[in-house]
């Protein structure tokens, strides 16, 4: 049996213990290293049960914590950005799961790249602020980006052994998120956690609070341009509340193919792992007979803003999506601490916007600076 070896970066967060799940249930598996944040407990519980050759921490004091925990076994321990660069690089590893959280997805994806490794991807911000390079740069070294999102999995199945220059549309579905259907008005008092209550789909915290937001699905919108080489004006959002058609493609002659299922991120963590195969995965199935109905309605930009503001950000291009998701990661950690109301999440990405002077084609070393200043800027105003 040949074993598919693979490191992830971001492995106690919600995609990373989700792929390592599929992991569990598959013995044809094998993961090299692992990377967390600042989980060492979490961690230390990983190395044990994969025995990774890598393990990487993001400080150092957390790097000794873990060094000392896991002393009797053989995973060798590593700390911060060259950690991360280590674990990206390594020629154990065939496939780099991208589940870090963040902007610091981006070098140790264009290293992995570099490497000739293919990427599952599930970081979100590396395409948002780095697509122009990335996507060609993946072409030029011939290595497959793999999307591990709900809906670029699902866009990407609806794919297969279709004529890319076929696609009329990409409809992308958005469940609305806990407060579809109210009016600004009625957001003004929303709690931390009321935002976090979301209807269909179990998330990281972040990620939950862009969903009530729509900033989510402005960032889907901008990574399927990158992803799947399309203009803006076509792609199109529309909310589907019962999360069960994941997203579709339209095509030329007015077919539209869909990918249905459960809400399961485990189906397009696996779809990826294994990619182009499919293998048997547990868990619920769609009964129709059950379901009944599915609605459809046009997403509400007037009251939820995020959508229309990365549409705007992406049109701008250059270095205003990196202002929109820096603007944005920073907001919902202030909302997350209690230290802003809701509606003002919107109000500080729209204020960052608006004072920024845009780079064209940014380098890395630029995005990530770009970065630094809407954090100043935004802290200095806020």
């Amino acid at each position: 049996m040949d074993m598919r070896k693979i490191a992830i970066i971001g492995s106690t967060g919600s995609i990373g213990t989700q792929t390592l799940d599929v992991v569990r249930a598959n013995d044809d598996l094998e993961v090299v290293a692992l990377a967390a944040g600042n989980n060492v407990e979490l961690l230390e519980k990983q190395v044990r049960q994969f025995r990774p050759r890598l393990a990487c921490v993001s400080k150092e004091d957390k790097a000794k914590e873990l060094s000392l925990r896991i002393k009797d076994t053989d995973t060798k321990v590593l700390c911060g950005m060259e950690g991360l660069l280590e674990i990206a690089t390594m020629p154990e590893s065939e496939i780099l799961v991208t589940a870090i959280m963040g902007m610091i997805g981006i070098r140790p994806t264009i290293a992995a790249i570099e490497a000739g490794k293919d990427i599952a991807l599930a970081n979100k911000e590396t395409l948002v602020t780095a697509g122009h390079i990335i996507m060609p740069l993946a072409k030029e070294k011939n290595v497959s980006i793999l999307p591990v999102d709900s809906e670029h999995s699902a866009i990407f199945q609806c794919l297969q052994g279709e004529k890319r220059e076929q696609v009329s549309k990409l409809i992308i579905t958005a469940s609305g998120g806990p407060f579809r259907g109210r009016r600004k008005e009625e957001l003004k008092n929303i709690q931390v956690e009321d935002a976090l209550k979301h209807p269909n789909w179990v998330m990281g915290r972040k990620i939950t609070i862009d969903s009530s937001t729509l900033v989510n699905k402005g960032l889907e919108v901008i990574e399927a341009k990158w992803l799947f080489g399309m203009e803006l004006e076509d792609i199109q959002v529309v909310v589907h509340p019962q999360s069960v058609i994941h997203s579709m493609v339209e095509f030329k002659d007015g077919a539209i193919i869909a990918q249905l299922g459960t809400p399961d991120m485990k189906l397009p963590i696996q779809y990826a792992l294994y990619y182009p195969d499919r293998k048997f995965l547990a868990g619920d199935r769609l009964d129709f007979a059950k379901l009944k109905t599915m609605t459809f309605e046009a997403p509400d930009m007037e009251n939820f803003r995020g959508l229309a503001l990365a549409i705007e950000a992406s049109k701008t291009g250059g270095s205003m999506p990196t202002v929109f998701n820096a603007a944005n990661e920073l907001a919902v950690a202030k909302f997350l601490d209690k230290k802003i109301k809701y509606l003002e999440i919107i109000d500080i990405i729209e204020d960052a916007m608006k004072g920024h002077k845009v780079i064209q084609n940014p380098k890395v070393e630029e995005i990530l600076g770009v970065e630094q200043q809407v954090y100043e800027y935004i802290e200095g105003r806020w």
